[in-house]
This record gives C-alpha cells, structure tokens and sequence, in this order.
C-alpha cells in the first residue's frame, strides 16, 4: 500500500469528548491475489443481496423487483412468484438505488418459512423504505405482510439503505437512509436533516422484533418525541451491515465526496452525519454541517477511506476455514473501486492491515456462503453472481 497512516485531522483540533482518530486508508492499498474467480451466475440485472436457505438454495435479488433462485449451482431461470411491488428508479449514469433490497430469511426458517424483504415503495414525489415478510414454498411467496415502513416519505430515489442484520436474540437491525444528496427534501428542509432528528427514521440503524415493532429494550424508548425503533442516529447511507463473532456489529456507510466509512454500531450512539464528516457535497466540493470531522456527542468511525472513496457497499466478516489468513478480517464491497477491501483490527479496535482483492465490476454485496467461500455480486445491467476460492 502506497501509505496507510493515523489521520492528522489536517489540523482541526479534537473537540473534548471525541473518541480516538479513526484510522485513515490513503492511496492505493496492496492487492491481494491470492483468490480466483468463479462464476455462479450470470444475467441478473444490478442483483443487489444474496442470502441462504438451510437446503443450500441461494437466493437473490435483482433491483427490478425480482427474486432469483440458485439451486446446485445453477440459476433458476423463472423468477420466484409473489414479489411486492416495488418503486424502480430509471436509471442515470451510475444511480440505480430504487428497488429491491435486501432478501433475508428469518432465523428459524426451516420452522416458520418466512423471508424479509426491504424494497423503495411510493411515487417519485414521495417514497419511502418498507419492510414485508412472506412465506415461501420453494416456489412462490404467500401471505405477504407488510410490517413497516419509515416514517418520512421523501422526492427522488437516492439512500434508502434497507440492509437486515438478525441479532442472537432474534431481534434485526435495519438501516434506513438519509433520503438523499441536495435538493431532495422532506417538510421542506433537506432530507439529511432527518438524521439528527429523534422523531424520524431517516438516518437511522434501527431495532426491530420479527413482527416488525420496536423491542421495548430499545435505547430511545419512553423519550418523549423518540422514535422507539431508533438504534442508533447520524448516519447517512448505510449499506453494510456485519456482526463479528465476538458479538461487535460493524457498519459501512456510504458517503459523500471523501467520506466513506467503517463504524462499529453500539446502541443509542449518534455518529453525526451531518453535522460532521469527512466528506464534502458531490456538487462543486462544497462543505457540508459544520466542516469539521468529529465532535462532541458523536462516535468517530474506525476507519475513513480518505480522499479517494470506495463506494462503501455489502459487508461481511469472515469466519469460515477456506481462507485461514482472512479469519476475523472485514470485507467492504467498493462500488466506485471495484474491490473488495479486507480490513484487520487489532486487540484495541485499530486497524492493523488494509488491501484490495480486485473484482473490476461494481461490487454491491459481499457474503461468507455456507461452504466458507466469500460470494460476490456487481451491480451491473448485465450482474452476476460469482464466489472467491483459494487460488491454489
């Protein structure tokens, strides 16, 4: 790697109360070839999760609204029946954000069948993120429930979020996005706003029961004007979600120009978007809150991919045994990269070893499969699904 250094905070002094400085990835990281490429499945349009069925079926998602399956290594070619209905934006340049999410099974599927679904619902003039639940045959969807959707609808199709992650105690963890870069509004102010506000969804990792309500151990509830659902607050994009077998959860947030982000989540903490990043607006570079990069009341993030951004995506971290070196390691899918980063923390949080695998497509989620391969989907026109083995 070209440099990879403590972050000097370009001389900003640290507010009082602020967490360490997060570790700062600069330049081009050492590549790592030690993996080869292995299709598994080819044609799907912009696929965006995969997850798993106790039979081994693979099950994914194509932003269109389509659910796909992969059984023995190939892919069904018939679409699975009984999909919602979903908002799907046109696509222009590399925006293609509204659609179907995120398919994941509830923790007890082979009891109760059922699969979790995040998808864009609405109108271009307001839309926002919902959350259903239906039983599957193997075939077709059945009894299709829609248990929640985010408080604020919002104009255009940008940051959603939609990432599920099921915790021990069966509750799930969803992010729901800011709503969007400017000039996308919510009540007449910019929909970022929303992430410092208690009483919105919008930027926000919340805490939900399988049936969709809010646990009543949740850090907010009983606050007047809070939002019970709400897990943690500040956050702009989140589009990783990962929990270490040590029981830490780990995020990545997708953000503006130069301010990309690995964060580790922990109830009720606020990480300040916008009122603080390490990024700047995509129009004209221009500042975004206060300008600065961390500040009383907000987490730090672990590491900033800074200046260049990753395109922060899916989230996995390793714990199978085809990779021995990689247990433990975090990998972060890079959109704008065309990668996968494989991160290494330390005893004490920092980050210890920073490198690229190059995949040299939009890389839109990464998974650990049930055979301890790392499963790797781009989010093209023409996607697909392919896994990482040992080269030798």
């Amino acid at each position: 790697m070209k440099q990879a250094l403590r972050a000097a905070m370009l001389a900003l002094a640290l507010p009082a109360g602020a967490l360490a400085e997060p570790y700062q990835a600069a330049g081009d990281p050492a590549l790592n070839l030690d993996y080869k490429q292995v299709t598994v499945a080819e044609g799907l349009e912009h696929p965006w999760s995969i997850a798993w069925l106790p039979d081994g079926t693979a099950l994914v998602t194509e932003r269109p609204g389509r659910l796909r399956a992969i059984r023995n290594g190939r892919l069904d070619p018939k679409p699975i029946a009984g999909t919602p209905p979903v908002l799907v934006a046109p696509e222009r340049g590399l925006v293609y954000q509204a659609g179907l999410f995120e398919v994941s099974p509830h923790p007890r599927f082979a009891e109760n069948r059922l699969l979790y679904m995040t998808y864009a619902h609405g109108t271009a003039e307001n839309n926002r993120l919902r959350l259903a639940r239906a039983t599957f045959d193997g075939e077709k969807l059945g009894e299709l429930q829609v248990l929640f959707e985010s408080s604020h609808g919002k104009t255009d199709f940008q940051h959603y979020g939609g990432k599920i992650l099921w915790m021990p105690d069966g509750t799930m963890l969803l992010s729901v996005g800011d709503g969007g870069n400017p000039p996308v509004a919510i009540d007449g102010a910019l929909s970022r706003l929303q992430a410092q506000k208690l009483d919105s969804h919008i930027g926000k990792v919340l805490r939900l029961r399988d049936d969709g309500t809010a646990p009543p151990d949740n850090p907010f509830v009983g606050r007047a004007g809070a939002r019970p659902e709400i897990y943690t607050a500040g956050h702009r994009h989140v589009q990783g979600l990962a929990r270490h077998p040590d029981g830490r959860v780990f995020a990545t947030e997708h953000g503006p120009l130069g301010g990309d982000e690995l964060n580790q989540i922990r109830a009720g903490s606020n990480y300040g978007w916008p009122n603080v990043t390490w990024g700047r607006d995509y129009a004209g570079g221009t500042q975004i809150g206060t300008g600065q990069r961390s500040g009383d009341g907000f987490v730090d993030p672990m590491l900033v991919w800074y200046p260049s951004v990753i395109g922060a995506s899916g989230l996995a971290v390793y714990s199978g045994d085809r990779f021995p070196a990689w247990r433990g390691s975090i990998l972060a899918g890079g959109l704008a990269t065309q990668d996968v980063r494989r991160t290494v923390l330390g005893a004490n949080g920092e980050v210890t070893q920073h490198e690229s695998l190059r995949i040299g497509q939009r890389v839109r989620d990464v998974r650990q499969g049930p055979d301890g391969m790392v499963y790797v989907l781009t989010d093209e026109i023409h996607g697909r699904v392919f896994r990482l083995e040992p080269a030798k």
